[in-house]
């Protein structure tokens, strides 16, 4: 009955209108694919080449071939002057205060910007931005310079003092656009029964915000833990993090240069970063979307 009436009318056939979403679908698990491949990629290749025998390093076979742990144990090995392990300490120890100072300054500040109406507000704003724009290269001489005559060479504030600077303007603008698309009804309730504003934001404003507050501390810590020009310029040989130890890895030829061993440190620092994100996603997700759409 369906057929007869659709060749009376002639209106076209549903399948080709089918055949179009099929389409347009399968462009886009082409695109998301080729993303996939684009980000993984290269995460893939470091993985494989630090299971692969050194001898075979260069080996062009895209699956892992003549697999050996002897690369992950020279990565541990303190006898060539590489001491990756009290690194990556040190990399832990800079993201964690650089990630927590960032967030209690930087909690308070977006708050107040997204909550408090005050003069040269938006110039505030436009200031913690652009700071972010500003290029790390040009900042390494005079921070060398003032580091060296305070004598702050080689110590742990030398890098986490740059780092809050650097991961505090993201935190601002995640934060910001968030506490401004919180009800105001809520704190204005919690005025009404008598909190402070100070007790309405810690009581009731601040649990509200946990998954932005937890998707920017993620985000401040791998922006930590990843920055390379500075600590190789600040830090010393026992505040030196794991962008600056991998940098400087030896092997047993002094003339050549050790990748299978610097793949597998680069796989053990990646590693927990990923699983990190992968275990909490929904979370950051939430985060990053919160604040995105006006009630």
């Amino acid at each position: 009955m369906t057929a007869v009436t659709t060749q009376q009318t002639g209106t076209p056939a549903r399948p080709r209108r089918s055949w179009r979403r099929r389409l347009g679908s399968a462009r886009i698990y082409v695109g998301a694919l080729i993303v996939l491949l684009w980000g993984l990629g290269p995460f893939y290749w470091m993985a494989v080449t630090a299971f692969r025998d050194p001898a075979y390093t260069f080996d062009p076979t895209p699956w892992p071939t003549h697999i050996t742990l002897d690369n992950f144990r020279d990565v541990f090995d303190t006898s060539r002057g590489n001491d990756f392990g009290k690194a990556l300490l040190n990399s832990v120890i800079i993201g964690t205060a650089s990630t927590a100072i960032a967030l209690v300054i930087g909690v308070m500040a977006a708050y107040a910007l997204a909550r408090l109406t005050f003069k040269g507000r938006y110039l505030v704003s436009g200031v913690i931005l652009s700071a972010s724009m500003f290029p790390v290269v040009v900042l390494v001489t005079p921070l060398f310079q003032l580091f060296t005559d305070i004598g702050w060479i080689g110590r742990y504030q030398a890098l986490i003092l740059p780092n809050i600077s650097f991961v505090l303007p993201l935190t601002v603008y995640i934060l910001a656009s968030f506490f401004a698309d919180l009800p105001w009804e809520l704190e204005e309730a919690a005025r009404i029964d008598g909190a402070t504003r100070l007790q309405a934001f810690r009581l009731v404003m601040l649990p509200l915000a946990a998954p932005a507050v937890f998707t920017t501390a993620i985000l401040a810590f791998i922006a930590a833990v990843n920055e390379y020009l500075l600590a190789r310029v600040l830090s010393g040989s026992d505040t030196e993090p794991v962008t600056v130890a991998i940098a400087r890895f030896s092997g047993n030829n002094p003339q050549v240069e050790p990748y299978a061993s610097i793949m597998a440190a680069g796989t053990l620092v990646t590693v927990p970063l990923v699983i990190l994100v992968l275990v909490f996603q929904r979370r950051i997700i939430s985060g990053l979307t919160a604040g995105g759409v006006k009630s």
